[in-house]
């Protein structure tokens, strides 16, 4: 009797504390349910106050219904399309979702948002207010939106919540990783690498709320540099999926709400080289950028770690290729200067992995690489010898150089507006500047010329020719390394318009030759083709324009931007307005004349006397 009446008090507890932990369980799913199902599947229209809600809309054909959302909170609106469907036959004009920023549909159009956008909707108003307006048309066709709206402070800011990558290769993480995320997240990532490169996105692990449409807590990746991209995928729940970009840009965007958070995401990305190559060279004004793809080391049973330069401090950036940028003056590379030519040479070797070995079953390679600077095309040499291979690899390059206006002859302070107005016979100084990190060469002015339009057309008028001033106003500096300097006095052409464009060609030649073109400064056009320059291109620069062309010419813009009207009253007349008030003027006179000869004859009172001739 006692066990029996010691376990009925045991039973009846148990059976207690069974009834509250459902009721805390039914409490909970009530709770969830009131936050993350429709919190009253919303009729046509209304006014939500609430400072954060999730709505589920069930639309019906031939509506226009609209939501206004306004709180007294120093906040402002974050409202997000997570997941909805409209008509697909329906044109956009007919069948639509509208955002204004404000109390009412008077107020700015933040979007339009139709059946084929490409891209998860999220806007952001500008204060305590905003307004969204679903309009369909008039087929039977199934239609729902789910809407989430939260307010925020802009000033309130989540920790490691996105950011810009722009690392050749990273990592990142959704904020508090592996910890849950926070709420009201909304953090975006955009990851940039170097052309030539698309983006691998793998993420690791992904942890969100589960839901078929990921309408809650969700990822978004899009296919280039901003959320208006192509959207790539929606994702959420357990998964660990890859993305591949079609450029050099990618976007990820994490969104959460106010409930269930889980730990949330871990990605790496890594660059990938778009062209299928084995090798290539390309040559810039101050580097040689040679491209190795890595499946051909391995198909040669090498890898990064057995490559080196003529440097070996200099290593490759390693992906799906190795890419050595190698500077012109670094790294060991060689310069030789033939004739019309300047050449950049460096070797690619193998290492050797043991020092101890006396044989080897693998082929030696070693790859040459050269940028002749000449000019602007490019072309690949390959030969393959028996047992050992040899890459020599030829890419023909471009000096770049550029033209600018400065402010003084200190030259310390260019002058970027285009056009660049002046006063006629202002002095004008300019620059051409050569942009490399070779220190021993020069540039010489070899040319200048000016032309009243932009492709040099004629008349032109010589500034410079073969090194010499053919201006009284023009003087040229002395040899200054990487710029070539002059100066001269503003003018315009006689019957043209007050435009003018400088094209000079410049040499390109080796400091410290004594003989090149260079260092023979003004000479006469037989003498100069005796003596040889290293390399030979050209800038253009302009307009240049003379203030009174551009204050008359703002002044008349000024008149046809305010009043229109009473710009075309207070223009000149027309040559033919003239001849039409000419003509009626004539006839005036000719009926005037009509008219008093008539009262001459006939008048009584008034009489002509003939004059005496003398």
């Amino acid at each position: 009797m006692r066990a029996s009446q010691v376990d009925e008090p045991l039973t009846r507890m148990e059976a207690v504390r069974r009834l509250v932990f459902l009721a805390l369980l039914i409490s909970s799913c009530l709770a969830e349910k009131n936050l993350m199902e429709p919190q009253g599947k919303s009729s046509c229209g209304g006014h939500l106050g609430e400072i954060q809600k999730a709505l589920i809309l069930n639309l019906n054909a031939n509506e226009n219904c609209t939501w206004t959302i306004e709180r007294s909170e120093n906040k402002t609106i974050r409202l997000i399309f997570s997941h909805f469907q409209l008509d697909p036959g329906a044109k956009c004009e007919v069948e639509n979702i509208q955002i204004y920023d404000g109390a009412s549909t008077e107020m700015p159009l933040l979007g339009k948002i139709c059946s084929k956008v490409d891209y998860v909707p999220v806007f952001e108003s500008s204060s305590n207010s905003l307004t969204f307006q679903i309009s369909t048309s008039s087929s039977e066709v199934q239609r729902s939106a789910f809407v989430f709206y939260y307010y925020f402070s802009s000033e309130k800011r989540i920790d490691n919540c996105g950011g810009y990558l722009d690392a050749f290769g990273g990592s990142f993480t959704s904020p508090n990783y592996p910890k849950p995320h926070p709420e009201f997240a909304y953090c975006v990532w955009h990851i940039q690498v170097d052309k030539g490169y698309k983006i691998n996105l793998n993420f690791k692990e992904i942890f969100l709320e589960i839901d078929d449409n990921c309408r809650f807590d969700f990822i978004a990746v899009y296919d280039g540099p901003s959320t208006n991209s192509g959207l790539l995928a929606q994702v959420c729940g357990r998964i660990a999926p890859t993305f591949q970009s079609s450029s050099n840009t990618l976007t990820v965007v994490l969104s959460t709400d106010y409930a269930n958070s889980y730990r949330g995401f871990s990605a790496s990305y890594t660059p990938i080289y778009e062209k299928e190559v084995n090798t290539s060279l390309s040559c810039s004004s101050d580097q040689m950028t040679a491209i190795i793809s890595k499946s051909y080391l391995e198909s040669l049973h090498y890898n990064e770690n057995n490559l080196q330069l003529n440097d070996p401090l200099c290593r490759p950036r390693v992906s799906n290729v190795l890419e050595f940028s190698i500077p012109l003056n670094e790294c060991g590379t060689i310069k030789q200067v033939k004739d019309h030519t300047i050449t950049y040479t460096n070797i690619i070797t193998i290492t050797n992995s043991s020092s101890s070995a006396v044989i080897t079953r693998q082929k030696h390679l070693q790859i040459i690489l050269k940028c002749e600077m000449e000019n602007n095309s490019t072309v690949e040499i390959m030969y393959i010898t028996e047992d050992d291979i040899i890459k020599n690899i030829t890419a023909l390059g471009k000096y770049n150089i550029s033209m600018a206006f400065y402010e003084s002859e200190s030259f310390n302070k260019p002058l970027l507006s285009s056009p660049y107005y002046v006063d006629l016979n202002q002095t004008l100084f300019v620059q051409v500047t050569l942009h490399v990190l070779d220190p021993n060469l020069v540039v010489f002015l070899d040319t200048c010329t000016a032309s009243p339009t932009s492709d040099l057309a004629p008349p032109t008028y010589d500034l410079i020719k073969s090194g010499c001033s053919k201006d009284d106003t023009c003087k040229i500096y002395p040899l200054s390394g990487h710029y070539g300097r002059f100066q001269f006095s503003a003018f315009k052409f006689l019957r043209k318009l007050g435009s003018v464009y400088l094209q000079c060609k410049v040499l390109i030649c080796e400091s410290n030759d004594t003989q090149s073109r260079c260092n023979q400064g003004c000479v006469s056009r037989r003498k100069r083709d005796i003596s040889s320059y290293k390399w030979k291109t050209e800038s253009v620069i302009g307009p240049i324009r003379l203030k009174t062309h551009h204050i008359a010419s703002s002044n008349s813009e000024f008149q046809n931007q305010v009043h229109p009207e009473e710009s075309q009253q207070a223009q000149p007349f027309s040559s033919l307005q003239i001849l039409s008030f000419m003509v009626l003027a004539l006839n005036v006179v000719i009926v005037a004349a009509m008219l008093v000869r008539h009262f001459g004859n006939h008048g009584t009172e008034c009489k002509y006397q003939k004059l005496q001739s003398y």
